[in-house]
């Protein structure tokens, strides 16, 4: 069976970022596809400061990603750039910690100078670790998302379409590999 790991990369406990990967998560869910979710902000921080490769809780993370097709690499952008939380992790992945995966960016800012973050910040770092192919991401606006009172979020309906062509996109290439590999 086909695997996604997702990584979120939000130092928050809840942000509109998480409301992007719940609309993810449930398509991933309606296709079949087991989704698991690393929350960097869990992982113990000591670990990742001091880049403790032999920590339980990072290589139990690692193997999550190692036995995906494919990883999801969503986060909030500061500065033009991913936070550091989600850095020091994809520090203690393996050099090769990508390789034949599916990757697909999913960046989240408050503004549209943010935009090229996912090609000039994150793609470069995503490609030194020999993934199979790396998606055109989504960009999404913090003001594209609001949270409704019942606490789901609503998301406004250009970038919905666009997460989900992307996601069924991921998914599509997921099946084609898998199928590929079991014949």
């Amino acid at each position: 069976m086909a695997k996604i790991v997702i990584l979120q990369g939000s130092p928050s406990v809840k942000s509109r970022l998480h409301g992007v990967l719940d609309r993810v998560r449930a398509q991933i869910a309606s296709s079949g596809i087991e989704a698991s979710v690393i929350a960097v902000r869990d992982l113990p921080a000591e670990d990742l400061l001091h880049a403790r490769f032999d920590s339980e809780a990072i290589q139990a993370a690692n193997r999550l990603v190692e036995e995906a097709d494919a990883v999801i690499v969503a986060t909030p952008v500061y500065k033009a750039s991913f936070p550091g939380v989600l850095k020091a992790y994809i520090d203690l992945l393996p050099q090769k910690g990508l390789q034949n995966k599916i990757v697909l960016p999913i960046a989240i800012g408050g503004t549209i100078a943010h935009l090229l973050s996912i090609d000039f910040a994150m793609k470069p770092v995503l490609s030194t670790m020999a993934p199979r192919n790396i998606l055109a991401g989504v960009f999404v606006l913090d003001s594209q998302v609001q949270w409704n009172e019942d606490g789901s979020a609503a998301i406004a309906d250009d970038i919905a379409s666009r997460l989900d062509e992307s996601v069924a996109l991921l998914l599509q290439e997921v099946n084609w590999q898998t199928n590929k590999a079991n014949v």
